[in-house]
């Protein structure tokens, strides 16, 4: 800019780039601060002299940086250098970015350098800035979250103990509402910090790390830590690693627990019974990685999310309860009993070790996805599954074997016009193997004619494992596309074909043949 230009700004770019001109304190403008925040931006309204009373004439809103009487300054701290604070000014239409280089973070007012502290929650970083300044010590009191990471005192040789630390940097904060602790502890280091910020905490995450400590032999790892938790009773989130659960924990209840995950932990029947009685309001459950449990009965009359792994040899069962549920998954269980089931939307069933002999549900009236995995299931229960889900519109089964006990049978024949008439409002159907070879034999398109239609069928992802069979598996492709009236795409996955028989070779052009004659549907993968 030219000097003239410098020494009578007129525009409210060039007005803003006073604050580059290194003012002192005593000369910044006075200014208003009203602060409200969103993810890690920070919206101010700012009213400040440097600002024209109302619009300057020639001036477009399209042109223009700051807006009349009301802006928003979405201050994103780059980096706290000696020099200086880096600024970046955001709008709709562009984005400046400022190197303040007097203007330290000294200089601005309490209420914004508490907020920013607030999104601060690594604890390496709390504890470099805590060395800063007084102010920097004082303001950090504000912050709401502290994570602690694995490797927090790896390289430490303090005097203090690494659970003194914590309690400490736990003590110093008003209101904590969230801690993470991935670093090793103890059950007393872990007492006295829910002891000091119980009341406040809202979400905790724990590496617990019993299971490894039992294996070493110490003997406090069956309860001692499990137990302190009931000191944190305002609890909305509990997330747990690690956890060995042999015996019930001595807690009371969790009135606003809403959220408990457990990952990786060894439980025994009746002590996770006992756990999850203390959480009577609980919504979303997430049991990863289990073992040790054989006979599982949840009863939560407030559960709409459910995701149950159980690991071991896959013969677990379980009975649920929950007649709110709407999203479920499990995994690893044999015989299943869901009572209660009007508003279950997803469905999952694998079992990747064993064998699902028996499923009882009700009348699957809201679902809307399907999902059956594993080597094998009883044919009574793949029928049970498929009658009780007619209103299924997303469908995926991925099932190797039927067969009672140790019998490994192909899947029996299953007619493709009583298919597609039992689940008209399928939309996304995935098939894979023994299920589509039970759909080409020659029985299960005898009952095709002119009459018949696929309604609502959209997208076909075909998974073909033997080349067996290959003209009545090609009628079957075709009777879909024929039928299927609003069909979008077909997808058809060769990589795990048997390419050892003799005939592979004449199957494979045969499907090279249909792609090609359905080019704008139909794909290989």
């Amino acid at each position: 800019k030219k000097k003239k230009d410098r020494e009578s700004p007129d525009t409210d770019f060039e007005k803003f780039q006073i604050l580059k001109t290194s003012p002192s304190r005593s000369q910044l403008p006075k200014r208003t601060i009203r602060a409200s925040s969103f993810s890690h931006f920070f919206f101010f309204s700012w009213d400040s002299p440097f600002l024209p009373s109302r619009p300057t004439p020639g001036h477009g809103t399209q042109t223009s940086l700051l807006s009349y009487h009301l802006f928003l300054l979405s201050f994103q701290v780059l980096s706290l250098l000696q020099s200086g604070v880096f600024f970046s000014v955001t709008t709709k239409k562009k984005t400046a970015c400022f190197l303040v280089s007097q203007f330290r973070m000294e200089s601005l007012p309490d209420a914004i350098v508490q907020s920013i502290f607030s999104y601060m929650n690594n604890a390496k970083d709390v504890a470099i800035c805590n060395s800063v300044s007084k102010s920097w010590k004082d303001s950090l009191c504000y912050i709401r979250s502290l994570y602690f990471p694995r490797s927090t005192f790896d390289n430490y040789n303090g005097v203090d103990h690494p659970d003194t630390i914590v309690w400490r940097m736990v003590a110093a904060v008003v209101h904590l509402e969230e801690l993470v602790v991935y670093c090793p502890f103890t059950s007393k280091g872990l007492a006295s910090w829910l002891l000091r910020a119980g009341s406040s905490l809202r979400q905790l995450e724990l590496r617990m790390d019993n299971i490894a400590e039992y294996q070493q032999g110490c003997s406090e790892a069956l309860t001692s830590k499990v137990d302190c938790l009931g000191y944190a009773r305002n609890l909305e989130s509990l997330k747990l690693w690690g956890v060995l659960m042999m015996n019930a924990p001595k807690w009371d209840v969790f009135p606003k627990l809403q959220n408990l995950e457990v990952v990786g932990a060894r439980l025994e029947d009746s002590a996770l019974s006992s756990a999850l009685q203390a959480c009577p309001n609980l919504k979303t459950l997430v049991l990863l990685g289990c073992e040790g449990s054989r006979n599982v009965s949840i009863d939560l009359p407030h559960l709409q999310q459910c995701k149950l792994d159980f690991y071991g040899v896959g013969n677990c069962s379980i009975t649920l309860n929950s007649p709110k549920v709407e999203v479920l998954e499990i995994q690893g269980c044999s015989w299943i009993r869901v009572r209660e089931t009007k508003c279950l939307k997803n469905l999952t069933i694998s079992n990747s070790a064993g064998r699902v002999y028996m499923v009882d549900f009700g009348k699957l009236m809201a679902l809307e996805s399907l999902t059956m995995r594993g080597i094998q299931w009883c044919w009574d229960a793949v029928r049970k599954m498929l009658e009780c889900a007619s209103e299924v519109k997303q469908l995926f089964m991925k099932v190797e074997f039927t067969g009672d006990f140790d019998s490994l049978d192909p899947f029996p024949e299953v007619d493709l016009v009583d298919f597609f008439n039992s689940h008209p409002k399928l939309q996304k159907f995935d098939i894979h193997g023994a299920m589509f070879a039970s759909l080409c034999h020659k029985n299960s398109l005898r009952n095709l004619n002119s009459r018949f239609v696929i309604p609502s069928l959209e997208e076909v992802v075909v998974t073909v494992r033997s080349p067996l069979k290959a003209e009545q598996k090609i009628n079957t492709l075709e009777s879909l596309l024929k039928y299927g009236k609003n069909m979008k795409t077909m997808a058809i996955r060769i990589l795990q074909m048997k390419s050892s028989h003799s005939c592979a070779d004449d199957f494979f052009d045969d499907i090279c043949r249909f792609q090609r004659l359905n080019r704008k549907i139909v794909r290989i993968e």
